[in-house]
């Protein structure tokens, strides 16, 4: 996913600490850069800092900006180049930079497989300071450690769920959202019967697309078994099989909007905008999805409170529990050849002051502790209290698994959703990608 945008992802995602790691603290993160602080004075630090983020929209759009023109305000010897990237462009960009070796000082990222390669390539920075991450949400921190170590740190961190307009629901005389994945079906079979489009999906994006296989594969063996699936390369069982036959059943139902396999989830006619505009019943998405419907709506405030959240319906007869999650954190990566200050400013952002900005703007789920208390929206509290209480969580697959893996797996699920592959073949061709790495 990735967010943003995912901040369209993925765009996380997606609570903990607040030391109000300050602007001036004297960083105890490992770093080989340039030395950027003048004769140990706190106060003195210089640098310039590339920042790379997909904060393309508000509130992230204007919170991003605030944040460096204050950090730079604090300390001029301090410049931050702000660059602001769409999601998938950001990942192409960023992609040719570090295959040259070459990464900025501070990237977006969304930890899993893509860190672990970038890290193993000996493009990122350690983080070592203990005191600055005691104070982050521990779930995720997993997300960016390679090999034990911290590469990277979450700003978010949340779950995919369904985001549902009220109205449309009550249009269709649906009272309350299903429970299990056959009524989920009748759910959707009822809106199509009523006129209403059911599904949003960014076709085109594929990730999107993912969330329902994933979600399914884990209400069917849950993530311990989605996980052995990993180890042995197998993910042709009869179990995921299956689990794949009901992402079949319901691309069957002809559920998404007209034109969905060319659109994009952060368009002015995309997936979001879709919701945001009250054009469709639900969308499967992340945290992040109320700030960016609202972005990308005509009226730039979405649906207001007609929108309805809920948690990923059970699968009858499956192994999965209810409440294990599926999610992430958008989050930061330091890059290789970045100075000392820019771990400084990583700790700016992430101080409990900074995180209640995001946090009441309703763009994020915070990671640090004490900055919950600032969430207002209902739906996003519901979000907090649904990661906070699960018993397993599961990372994007196409963020947790090498690129080659979690690519393939968002081109087969695409391919199934646009009937151009079965179950099995899906399960086979997975595997087979699996087996070489």
């Amino acid at each position: 996913m990735t967010t943003p945008t995912h901040i369209s992802r993925r765009s996380i995602l997606r609570g903990t600490a607040g030391i109000g790691a300050g602007v001036g603290a004297a960083s105890l993160l490992a770093a080989c850069g340039d030395d950027d602080k003048k004769s140990g004075s706190d106060d003195a630090l210089t640098g310039t800092i590339d920042w790379w983020n997909i904060g393309i929209t508000d509130p992230g759009l204007t919170i991003n900006a605030q944040y460096a023109s204050d950090f730079v305000a604090a300390h001029p010897g301090v410049k931050i180049n702000n660059e602001k990237i769409e999601n998938e462009a950001f990942k192409a960009k960023l992609l040719t930079v570090t295959q040259a070796g070459n990464p900025p000082s501070l990237f977006h990222s969304w930890g899993g497989g893509v860190l672990q390669q970038q890290t193993q390539a000996g493009l990122t920075k350690e983080i070592t300071d203990k005191q600055f991450l005691g104070t982050m949400n521990k779930n995720g921190n997993e997300l960016y450690k390679v090999d034990g170590k911290q590469y990277g740190v979450a700003f978010d961190l949340g779950m995919v769920g369904f985001w549902y307009n009220k109205d449309l629901f009550a249009k269709a005389g649906v009272n309350s959202p299903p429970k299990t994945w056959n009524e989920f079906l009748d759910v959707v079979k009822r809106l199509k019967a009523a006129g209403v489009v059911p599904l949003a999906l960014a076709g085109a994006e594929k990730w999107p697309g993912h969330f329902y296989w994933s979600y399914l594969v884990i209400r069917q063996v849950g993530v311990s078994g989605l996980q052995a699936a990993v180890k042995s390369a197998s993910f042709d069982s009869p179990e995921i099989v299956a689990a794949t036959q009901k992402l079949k059943d319901l691309a069957d139902l002809q559920p998404f909007q007209n034109g969905f396999l060319g659109a994009k989830y952060s368009a002015a006619d995309g997936q979001a905008a879709f919701m945001g505009n009250g054009q469709t019943a639900m969308e499967l998405m992340g945290q992040w999805a109320p700030s960016t419907e609202a972005a990308y709506s005509t009226s730039k405030s979405g649906i207001g409170d007609k929108l309805g959240f809920f948690t990923f319906p059970e699968v009858e007869g499956g192994k999965g529990k209810a409440d294990e999650a599926f999610g992430g954190g958008n989050g930061y990566a330091v890059g290789k050849d970045a100075p000392k200050v820019t771990f400084e400013f990583l700790k700016f952002m992430l101080n409990v002051d900074n995180q209640r900005k995001l946090a009441a703007s309703g763009s994020i789920i915070p990671v640090t502790a004490g900055a919950e208390d600032a969430l207002k929206d209902a739906n996003l509290k519901a979000v907090y209290a649904a990661v906070s209480k699960a018993s397993a969580f599961q990372l994007y697959l196409d963020q947790a698994y090498p690129p080659a893996l979690g690519g393939q797996v968002n081109d087969s699920v695409a391919e199934l959703i646009a009937g151009k592959t079965t179950p099995q073949k899906l399960g086979e061709t997975i595997s087979k990608t699996a087996k070489t790495l």
